[in-house]
């Protein structure tokens, strides 16, 4: 039986495209540092861009997971899992953005 409360609607693929929009975000983001930062801050850029391509294969296979795991649960009427996903995030970006700044510090030193 079905809970009444999941809606198999768009409401699930919202989500799943909002993921990949972050997602691409991220991988764009990490192109860029390849092609801007390096005359600025040189072998800094490439561990930047590392960092941002692996944070966004592992967030797109956490994404996955995730997503297929909220849908058994909701369509099972079960307890929604934790919210990971949005930490690990929250923690790439933060790794990056302090890359970042010790890359243009070192630079500017």
């Amino acid at each position: 039986m079905r809970s009444p409360i999941f809606d198999p609607g768009l409401q699930p693929e919202r989500t799943r495209l909002a993921w990949r929009r972050t997602l691409l975000a991220l991988a764009v983001g990490s192109v860029l540092a390849l092609r801007v930062l390096p005359e600025r801050v040189g072998s800094w850029a490439y561990a930047i861009a590392v960092v941002g391509f692996l944070a966004a294969a592992d967030l797109a296979v956490a994404t996955h997971r995730r997503s297929a795991t909220v849908d058994r649960a909701l369509a099972a009427g079960e307890k929604l899992p934790g919210a990971v996903m949005l930490l690990t995030l929250s923690v790439a970006v933060a790794v990056l953005a302090t890359l970042s700044a010790v890359a243009l510090l070192a630079q500017s030193s």
